[in-house]
């Protein structure tokens, strides 16, 4: 399809659901990459789902973290892809083998993290109660950004569209822009409400076009500034945001905060419901409102980088909206037309010769004449839509796509070669050969990914992830996601110990040491009960 017609036809943001993804476990974030071709979906047991969008098939899955995804994030070229879990952990993930490059271990939860738009090389982490990190993935190394006020450590941080700056806001409404290079403060502002009152910052988000951003704020108003204009301004201005974005009626939070992939839009989730709001950027007026299932609560949300599509999170599952597809055969052919009923056709007398003798022939001038020039169909220009305003070519390493091998129900070892009796047959050396050969034809050991502690001072490494639940009692506390806590001893004997219990059911042996402690703990309740019993008649039956 052409993506350069996208911009020229109707509004250009999504109108309705349009299916949904299922990601066998419970989906907590997505991302697109940069052409919007693959959509990485970190998930609640620690997996890192890839789906190739234009089929809506699953491309690939990287068993990536123990503990939930929390954040991910693509690099520029799409070959790297960084998560982060609620254990603490910054992962680079190589997308075509799914093995893990290297490891970054945190004293607190990781809020968010973004991968530097230029350089591959950085990465902006932003911990729970402390300053945002600037991590440089080459050597390992670290650079803590400054902040406004050391007391005040919940801060968001975000790069601008090519990475030259990094933005930063804390719960007091100040807004620090920094030098990505020097970390060198470069303007500040507060986002003060109707009076002199400040607020809390909650998100900043960039569009992919343009210099315009926007700022998530604790009093329900999404702020949308010129970045140009804050540049202008230098330290301590006073900018005036363009747009001031809000549900009047409802005071609805927001959630989740993005701009379209053309950055005329913009889309915000609401933090009460599955509801999406989308205005239109230039006007500020509401064009759109997305409802999903009723009770469900909204958890991310992502707008595709080229075309007109939507894709959020609730409850676990990856739901898309795109606009209404009306089929106009009519486009196909000028002369197509759509009939309401069948009418007699009657035919021309000349309509299905080969040659038309009776007609005249003219003289090729204009269009005609240009029917005879050839027309170059070997060389390749370039989407618009996958470049950059600075750029003129395409990046030629780009990964757009994930190769996806077939599925083969019962494989053979050996499905082309001799039959088995045919190898019995050969002797002792001919075996210690194969062996050989087999030994040799091996893939080496994958490399021990490295984990790098990086050290936070001031820190509390007691905060619990806001997935997870509040800090407190164990009353108040919700159940943690992913594998139980413990050792990783006591996982590896939990998860056989489920073998052992199968095992035994089926094979008719009794349940002894550690499986049977772990069945008679897990257990409980009145089903469990019930079943605890069988397990126990089922025992006694045996052993007699």
């Amino acid at each position: 399809m052409n993506l350069e017609l996208l911009e020229s036809f109707g509004q250009n943001y999504p109108e309705e659901a349009d299916g949904s993804l299922d990601c066998i476990s419970m989906a907590l974030t997505c991302t697109f990459n940069r052409w919007g071709t693959l959509l990485a979906v970190g998930c609640n047991d620690g997996r890192i789902v890839i789906w190739d969008f234009l089929t809506r098939g699953i491309a690939k899955i990287i068993s990536a973290h123990i503990h939930p995804v929390c954040s991910l994030c693509w690099s520029r070229d799409g070959h790297k892809l960084v998560s982060a879990s609620t254990d603490n952990i910054v992962s680079q993930w190589d997308v075509l083998t799914g093995d893990c490059d290297q490891r970054f271990r945190f004293p607190s939860p990781i809020l968010k993290l973004q991968c530097h738009p230029r350089d591959m090389d950085k990465v902006l982490v932003c911990p729970m109660k402390s300053a945002p990190v600037l991590l440089t993935l080459s050597d390992s190394k670290h650079v803590v950004l400054p902040v406004d006020d050391d007391s005040d450590l919940n801060v968001v941080a975000a790069f601008d569209r090519r990475g030259e700056y990094i933005y930063t806001g804390n719960a007091k409404g100040k807004i620090l822009v920094l030098k990505t290079d020097s970390q060198e403060l470069v303007a500040s502002f507060r986002v003060t409400t109707g009076t002199s009152n400040t607020t809390a910052i909650k998100s900043i988000e960039f569009a992919r076009k343009g210099s315009c951003f926007l700022i998530n704020t604790a009093d329900r108003i999404i702020r949308v500034y010129d970045g140009r204009e804050i540049l202008t301004c230098g330290r301590d201005g006073e900018p005036e945001p363009m747009q001031k974005l809000q549900d009047l009626v409802n005071r609805t939070p927001w959630k989740r905060c993005c701009f379209s992939g053309d950055g005329e839009y913009i889309v915000a989730g609401s933090a009460r419901q599955h509801a999406l709001y989308i205005w239109e950027k230039s006007i500020g007026n509401l064009v759109k409102i997305l409802h999903g299932t009723r009770g469900e609560l909204l958890l991310d949300v992502a707008w595709h980088p080229v075309r007109p599509i939507i894709a959020s999170i609730s409850s676990g599952v990856v739901s898309i909206w795109a606009q209404n597809q009306v089929e106009n055969w009519s486009a196909f052919a000028p002369d197509f037309k759509e009939l309401d009923e069948n009418v007699e056709y009657e035919e021309r007398e000349s309509e299905f010769d080969i040659e038309d003798e009776d007609k005249s022939e003219a003289e090729q001038t204009g269009g005609d004449a240009a029917e005879d020039e050839e027309v170059d169909v070997t060389s390749v220009d370039p989407i618009v839509a996958f470049c950059s305003s600075d750029e003129e070519l395409e990046d030629s390493r780009a990964l757009l796509y994930l190769p996806i091998a077939p599925e083969v129900e019962d494989p053979e070892e050996n499905p082309y070669g001799p039959p088995p009796d045919a190898q019995t047959q050969g002797g002792a050396e001919e075996l210690s050969g194969d062996k050989k050969q087999k030994q040799s034809t091996e893939p080496p050991p994958k490399k021990k990914a490295r984990t790098t502690t990086i050290e936070l001072q001031g820190v509390p490494s007691d905060e619990v992830h806001p997935l997870l639940g509040v800090k407190g009692d164990g009353k108040s506390r919700k159940k943690t996601a992913g594998r139980p806590k413990g050792s990783k001893g006591k996982d590896r004997e939990f998860v056989r110990s489920k073998a052992f219990r199968d095992r035994a059911h089926f094979c008719g042996q009794p349940l002894e040491g550690t499986a049977a402690t772990h069945v008679s703990a897990g257990l409980k309740g009145t089903r469990a009960e019930g079943l605890s019993q069988s397990f126990k008649m089922h025992d006694l039956g045996t052993q007699d």
